[in-house]
Formats: C-alpha cells, sequence, structure tokens
C-alpha cells in the first residue's frame, strides 16, 4: 500500500522492510508491533475512561435539565457489560466451535515469496476495508479510500448536524443506519470473492454508498430534522400567542 504513495513510496517500503525484501528484520518489526499494539490500546482505553470520568460525555437527550439527566455509573457501566459479554459469547463460539468459519484456506499455505496465491483473502475484520480497496481501479485511490473509509468516522460530529444526537427519537435515521448495516455487510462478503464480476459492480456501489452515507445521508437528515423540528416551534408559538 506504501509503494502507491508517489515519489518516495519504494523508499517507505524498503525502511518498512528494512531492506530491499521481506527478510528477518521484517518480520522483527512486524512480529514487535503486533506485540505492543495491544498495551497501546488498552493504554487508549485508560485514557477515554479517565476523559470521560472528568469532563463527562456528551448529550444524547438533547435537553438542558441536569436534573433529567442519567449518570454514567451504575447504568451504563452495567449496560456496556452486557454488550462486552454477548460480545465474547459470540467470539468464544467461533473460536471454539467454528474457528474456520470466517478464515479462508489460502491461510493455511506455506509463506513462498516466489509464489503469489490466486486469491488473496485478509482476516474478516479486514474484508469491508478490502473490498473498498478493489473497489476503485487506481492503486493510491484504492488505499486512499481504504484509509478514508476509518478516518471519516472521525469527521463524525461535523458532519451530524442534528440537535439530537441520539437515534431513539429519530426514525429516519434509524432506517438509513440499517441501510448503512446491511452494505458493511455486503462489503464484507464481497471483499471475500474473487475480483471478477458481479462483485466488482457489487464493491462500487456499496463503497459508493458507504462514503455516501456520511458525506450526504448524515447532513441530509440532520438538516430535514432542524428544519421539522424549528416548523413545529414556530407553529407551536403561533398557536399560543393565537390562545
Amino acid at each position: 500500500m506504501l509503494s502507491a504513495i508517489p515519489w518516495i513510496g519504494k523508499d517507505l517500503v524498503e525502511f518498512i522492510w528494512g531492506g530491499f525484501s521481506v527478510d528477518n528484520a521484517t518480520l522483527n518489526r512486524f512480529f514487535s508491533l503486533h506485540y505492543l499494539l495491544p498495551f497501546i490500546l488498552c493504554a487508549l482505553v485508560a485514557m477515554h475512561l479517565i476523559a470521560l470520568h472528568e469532563h463527562g460525555s456528551n448529550n444524547p437527550l438533547g435537553i438542558t435539565a441536569n436534573a433529567d439527566r442519567i449518570y454514567f455509573h451504575p447504568y451504563y457501566t452495567f449496560k456496556d457489560l452486557v454488550g462486552v459479554f454477548v460480545f465474547f459469547l459470540v467470539l468464544g463460539y467461533f473460536v471454539l466451535y467454528i474457528p474456520n468459519q470466517l478464515g479462508h484456506e489460502s491461510n493455511y499455505v506455506l509463506a513462498n515469496p516466489m509464489v503469489t496465491p490466486a486469491s488473496i483473502v485478509p482476516e474478516s475484520y479486514f474484508l469491508p476495508f478490502y473490498a473498498i480497496l478493489r473497489a476503485i481501479p487506481n492503486k493510491l485511490g484504492g488505499v486512499v479510500a481504504m484509509f478514508s473509509a476509518i478516518l471519516i468516522l472521525l469527521a463524525l460530529p461535523i458532519l451530524d448536524i442534528s440537535r439530537v444526537r441520539s437515534s431513539a427519537f429519530r426514525p429516519l435515521s434509524k432506517f438509513f443506519f440499517w441501510l448503512f448495516v446491511a452494505n458493511f455487510l455486503l462489503l464484507l462478503w464481497v471483499g471475500g470473492q474473487h475480483v471478477e464480476e458481479p462483485f466488482i459492480t457489487l464493491g462500487q456501489i456499496g463503497t459508493f454508498f458507504y462514503f455516501a452515507y456520511f458525506l450526504i445521508i448524515i447532513p441530509a437528515i440532520g438538516f430535514i430534522e432542524n428544519t421539522l423540528f424549528d416548523l413545529a416551534c414556530k407553529e407551536t408559538t403561533t398557536t399560543n400567542n393565537t390562545h
């Protein structure tokens, strides 16, 4: 992926490799990265919980009265614990009973630098983003789209202009959210298929909807909801003044 960067891509690849090809230095570096990364993630989680405890969370209900707000502990602590246990229940089922269900037979082939597998299939959690990478014919464009699919989540606080953050009172937002979930699962399935029709077209359609959801649908829903909210408030004010 780094080789797709103009001018400096080749130098970056050789720097990551630690040489002119994949060798022992490359394996040592990637092993060290995979060993240290979980500890870094744990530190980030601890920092997040500290920030949440010190500064509080957002206001998903969109209310201003402090008396109507919900304490994080014990309400959301136990709610999060339920989600954690359900996650580990599903994960445990896959790990203990069907460990090969989300894998691919190519992952069991002994690595050979002289032979490229006919079908490259990443791990299951990378498949949606791998489908986005393949959906763009240009190599650099595919790499940019893949990383943008993750980084675009950071723009959500800006893109979501609705005054009410929670989806509990927003049926239109709920509908498109579940469409987004279905599209994400479609990309997951397409990412595990061969690069051929109709999977190429399906991947391109899924990629377009993925970015359209963040860049077009979410702002449009917020604008519609805010407009309806203003009209309802204006009508209520007019009715009260008339009485």
